[in-house]
């Protein structure tokens, strides 16, 4: 069972079940991919596809995570590709998520996939941290 717990922010398999959505008459939907060994679930990425201000259609990452003993396999940097590959399909215009500033990996990641920085968010986590808020513009 992969199980993601950085103090303020805590998943695990149940995390993947399905939740409801509200629907509305703009197409909404989330995407799960998940990355295996065996049998064994080693990473994942949470994604949802919405409209942002009545105009823009938004990607979504809520989580992305890779258990540690199978980091700097490019694990992450696939499992963002791929959810983006299917934003693309969803004819998204851009991708956001948030990340805690002080977390390089996960910034140094999004930066070289493309994402700029946005915007600061303060205190956004349970811990205090400060969050970035990265976008990548599609269109």
């Amino acid at each position: 069972m992969l199980v993601v717990d950085k103090g303020n922010e805590q998943y695990n398999n149940e995390f993947f079940y399905p939740w409801e959505a509200k629907r509305t008459s703009i197409s909404y939907y989330r995407i799960q991919i998940r990355a295996m060994h065996q049998d064994k679930c080693v990473g994942a990425i949470v994604c949802k596809l919405d409209i942002h201000k009545k105009m823009a259609r938004r990607g979504y990452i809520a989580m992305l995570a890779v258990d540690e003993n199978y980091r700097k396999l490019q694990i992450g940097s696939s499992l963002v590709k791929k959810a983006i590959r299917a934003m693309v399909r969803g004819e998204c215009d851009e991708v956001v998520l948030e990340t805690e500033i002080t977390n390089k990996p996960a910034l140094r990641l999004y930066e070289n996939l493309g994402f700029l920085r946005d915007k600061r968010l303060f205190r956004y986590y349970l811990n205090g941290v400060d969050a970035l808020r990265l976008k990548l513009w599609l269109r």
